[in-house]
């Protein structure tokens, strides 16, 4: 194999989270579970390691609904396939969707 080829086979992740390491981050799941954590290493598929991690509960009225009610998980693994979203703690907020159908109710 020449040095060519093992350079292209070298794979490289499209997200870059070296600038979230060691820093607060919220990810959603497939599923709608969420959680929030330190970030302490990633890996090319996305698989997270977090730290002082704490998911955030869904509202038991509305299951569609995530509360802020939460409970402790501590240190966590994540698997990158199960990964939707991953957001800085603090700049994260829900917009309206522009692409929803108003409801004429």
């Amino acid at each position: 194999m020449s040095k060519d080829e093992s350079q292209r086979k070298k794979k490289e992740s499209i997200v870059d989270l070296s600038r979230f390491v060691d820093k607060k981050i919220r990810v959603k799941f497939q599923g709608g579970r969420e959680a929030c954590g330190v970030l302490k290493g990633y890996d090319a598929l996305l698989n997270l390691v977090l730290d002082n991690c704490v998911e955030y509960l869904k509202d038991p009225e509305n299951p569609s609904v995530v509360s802020e009610e939460t409970r402790p998980l501590g240190l966590i693994v994540a698997r990158g396939t199960a990964i939707t979203v991953v957001a800085p703690s603090d700049g994260m907020e829900q917009i309206e969707n522009p692409f929803a159908q108003a409801s004429d109710d």
